[in-house]
This record gives structure tokens, sequence and C-alpha cells, in this order.
């Protein structure tokens, strides 16, 4: 195909490597300067590729503007902001770069881990007011427990792999993998899962299937008492439930990246009216919370774009 000074448009901000590296294919990059859905479909019709994080979401009203366009690089791995069964349909192809930032998501994971089962966000308060509360802050090891995860793309087996010299018994479900069974991890069914775990793990990917899949129901279903952790999409957890389990000690403590009160942006909390279950979360010594930064390091922001970049050369540049 040939591709020189065919038009690609950054609608997000990302890491210039992209840029350098499709000057010197032969394309020729623009930026989207503006911040509205309606704007970008005034000029998307003169574009043969898109790159874009989570600033807007890609439907069918950009999509059917789109007459030149033959691909969509999220630099990321969640492709919930956009359309790709319509955008297949229309030959335009779907690329993201979930390997650029699983060793990221890996390792907050189990940081969040060591903090909520050493309580070390909550002694560390303690001791800046002066207090040395010991027994009370004494700790869970990991050594011995059962991991559960819960989805096994990238991220999943990322903790498992980090989790190899814990001396956990590393559990796996995935509705849609199979035979993944090795040195890190067991592949189980989720009734599994429910039956053995003492932490939980979710990295499965926000659509209409895990919206609200950890919800009461969900919860009601694990034999133990356990430590929980969502590192995925916010959505994927009922807050007002997950506040409920906590409450009652089904949960005994939660470390969540995500929450469902953020925008399409996933770069700021929808403001108004935020609920009593957010309130409950921000007031809870039981609860570890961080701005979706799983996956927002350094290194990954290169690898994001590396990966995705090497994906698009290899479909469209005959090397």
């Amino acid at each position: 195909m040939n591709i020189k000074n065919k038009k690609i448009l950054f609608v997000d901000t990302v890491h210039p490597l992209i840029e350098k590296e499709f000057i010197e294919m032969g394309f020729c990059c623009e930026h989207f300067s503006e911040n509205t859905k309606e704007e970008l479909g005034l000029i998307v019709h003169r574009h043969f590729g898109l790159i874009i994080r989570s600033k807007l979401k890609i439907d069918n009203y950009i999509l059917e503007k789109a007459k030149e366009l033959k691909f969509i690089g999220r630099v990321g791995a969640g492709m919930e902001n956009i359309d790709v069964d319509l955008a297949e349909k229309m030959g335009v192809k779907c690329f993201n770069s979930p390997e650029g930032n699983r060793d990221a998501v890996g390792e907050q994971t189990i940081g969040m881990l060591l903090s909520m089962l050493n309580n070390l966000y909550v002694a560390d308060k303690q001791v800046r007011q002066g207090k040395w509360i010991r027994e009370g802050n004494r700790g869970t090891e990991i050594k011995g427990k059962t991991f559960g995860i819960i989805g096994y793309g990238n991220m999943g087996s990322a903790v498992a792999q980090k989790l190899n010299s814990f001396g956990a018994d590393v559990i796996a479900y995935d509705k849609y993998k199979f035979d993944y069974s090795d040195e890190y991890v067991r592949e189980c069914t989720l009734d599994e899962v429910f039956e053995k775990s003492d932490i939980v793990s979710t990295h499965v990917p926000l659509t209409d299937e895990t919206h609200y899949m950890v919800d009461d129901r969900f919860l009601s279903n694990f034999k133990k008492n356990i430590f929980f952790i969502n590192t995925s999409r916010g959505k994927v957890v009922k807050t007002s439930d997950l506040v409920k389990n906590i409450q009652s000690g089904k949960i005994k403590g939660a470390a969540l990246d995500v929450l469902e009160y953020e925008d399409i942006s996933y770069e700021n909390l929808v403001k108004e009216n935020l609920p009593d279950a957010f309130k409950f979360l921000i007031n809870s010594d039981k609860v570890i919370l961080s701005p979706h930064i799983a996956g927002w390091t350094f290194e990954s922001k290169y690898k994001l774009a590396k990966v995705l970049v090497d994906k698009i050369r290899e479909a469209f540049v005959i090397c």
C-alpha cells in the first residue's frame, strides 16, 4: 500500500516517538487542537489514520464521516472508546498496545497489595501524627494465600509473574482463554476462584458483559472474606455494592486504581453529585485509592508508543 503523504491525525497528546517514526515511514502528521467530537467530525474525512488515547469516543458519528480512514491506534490497552465492530466492518483496522504497560500494571498491583496487607497507608498517617501503633498494624503475609486473578490477558499474566516469588497459590479464570497454566499460574473455573481465593484482582476489559460484573451477587459467592484489587476499569465494579461488602466484612480491604465515577478521559472525576459510596471510600482506612495510574510509568509511556507504532508499521509498511 502506498502510504506516502497519507495524513495521520493525533487526537490526543502522546509520546513523540510515534510521530517521529510515522514521518520516517512517509506519513504526514497533523494534530487535533480542538476538544469536541463535532469539531473532529469536520476534518476526519481527510485522514488515513487516527492516534488516540481517551479524549473522545470514536463511534458512528465519527466513523461515518471518515471516508479515507484505514486505522485507529489506541495508545493503551482499553478499546471501549472505539466502536471496534463498526470500524472493522468499514475496513478500519484497530490497534492497541497493552503489551506496553503490562509490567507497570503488574508492579502497581503488587505495590497496592503489599500496602494493603501491611497497613502501610494507615501506619504512615499514624506515625506522622505521633502515634506508634504496632499491634494494631500487624500485617498479613502473601505466602500461603490463594491469589485469584479474573481475566488472564497481558495484565493478569503480568501480575502472576510478579507474584512468582511470594509463595502464593496463584489461580486464574478467563472466560475466553484456555490451556494457559504454567509455572506462574493454574487455570481454574470461576467457581474455584470463589471457593479458594483470599485475594482477588480483576483484569478484564470494560464491555457490556463486564459492566458492574463485581456487584453484591458476585461478591456473595466468595466463601472467604477477601482482599480486593481493581486496576482494570472503574465501571467493572458497582461501588455501592463494594462499600456494602466492606462494611459487612466480606471485603477485608480494597485497593482501587479506577473508579466508576471517572469521566471518559479517565483524567478527572465527575465532580457533580458524587454519591455516598465514594465519600465512604475516601474516608475508609480499609481502602487504598489512586488516580488511574497503574500502567502510568515513565517506561510504559515509551513502550506503549513503541508497541503501537510497530504494529501499524507491520500492517501498512512493506519493509
